[in-house]
């Protein structure tokens, strides 16, 4: 296992990690005043929360996952900003440009530029329908999601901290969209999949909808107190047996691997990299201070195998022809690796 969470000269960390407990727990009841169920999507919301890492919300359209986006963004006592990807969408649409300005000085009029910053200068970032925009301007966002600065005019602007990318992506629509970067798909820490609230949610969702204003959500996190659980996340030991059963995992999507299962030789072209084990150890010691709880273990890394990896595996014409999806993939992975 990792050194102690609690090093010596450091007694508040425990008291940091209750307060992370305690502070998640209350954002989420937050959240669910105004968002009906969908409590998996909000766990793995505030799971890439304290990791700082990013999200990928994947579902049909009407499910809420702007609202969740939004939602948590007031909640969290964040800046918020949110770009509506479309084609004609440009970099600078995004980032900032330099605009020129006049300035005078007595009798002199002199021109100068001056940054304009876009809408990505905040701390909790929304890209709407990300995959309707071509790779030129996605590559503006990959920079930053990288990064977290982006350079305009040779000139690099810090972005503010935190910050944070949630995009959404409709996977039904194919007209008028462009493929995700395999690249760019790495930055995510998760992919998760929204689906379709049950019967009962859905009679709760017609009429809470329907009946007026819905409630105003009160702030719970500072964003200091968000850079404070931030910094926290990665001290969180794990045990060795966790980040064993992590690489193995990562390992076994690649079909080159002697480990990899019958699946993922057929249907993968590529698997994950070592970005893809990276994403579950941290994502499992978020997991686990989401919890309080002082360690990540195997089971948290186990929880989070699917959000982790799904996205980082590039499926041959094979998988599409048999009707192979990365979930099935992933559920082989699964199955062969042993923790």
């Amino acid at each position: 296992m990792q050194s102690p969470l609690v090093p010596d000269g450091d007694a508040n960390a425990l008291e940091l990690l209750t307060r992370c407990s305690t502070a998640m727990s209350e954002l989420g009841r937050e959240v669910a005043r105004v968002v009906v169920g969908q409590e998996t999507v909000v766990e793995a919301m505030l799971i890439t929360l304290l990791a700082r890492g990013h999200a990928l919300l994947v579902g049909v359209p009407g499910l809420a996952k702007t609202l969740l986006v939004s939602s948590v963004s007031r909640a969290l006592s964040l800046t918020f900003g949110r770009v509506q990807f479309t084609p004609d969408l440009l970099p600078a649409d995004i980032t900032g440009t330099d605009v020129l300005h006049e300035v005078e000085a007595g009798a002199v009029v002199r021109r100068e530029t001056r940054f304009m910053a876009g809408p990505i200068f905040h701390n909790l970032v929304l890209a709407d329908e990300i995959n309707r925009t071509p790779p030129k301007t996605q590559a503006a966002l990959l920079q930053a999601m990288q990064e977290r600065h982006v350079t305009v005019g040779g000139e690099t602007h810090a972005l503010p901290d935190p910050f944070q990318v949630f995009a959404t992506r409709n996977p039904i629509e194919q007209e008028g969209t462009y493929a995700l970067p395999e690249a760019q798909l790495d930055r995510f820490l998760l992919e998760v999949h929204v689906e379709y609230p049950s019967e009962d949610e859905e009679q709760e969702i017609a009429r809470r909808t329907t009946s007026g204003a819905l409630p105003t959500i009160s702030p719970i996190v500072t964003a200091d107190e968000i850079r404070s659980l931030g910094a926290l996340v990665p001290r969180i030991p794990i045990t060795d047996e966790a980040v064993n059963y992590a690489v193995r995992l990562a390992r076994a999507s690649r079909p080159v691997s002697p480990d990899a299962p019958k699946d993922v030789v057929q249907y993968v072209r590529f698997g994950a990299g070592p970005r893809g084990s990276q994403a579950l150890v941290l994502a499992a010691k978020a997991r686990a201070a989401l919890r309080g709880e002082m360690a990540a273990d195997v089971e948290d890394v186990a929880a989070l195998v699917l959000p982790a990896l799904r996205h980082r595996l590039v499926l041959g014409y094979r998988a599409e022809a048999d009707g192979v999806r990365d979930a099935d993939v992933v559920g082989a992975i699964l199955r062969k690796v042993k923790a």
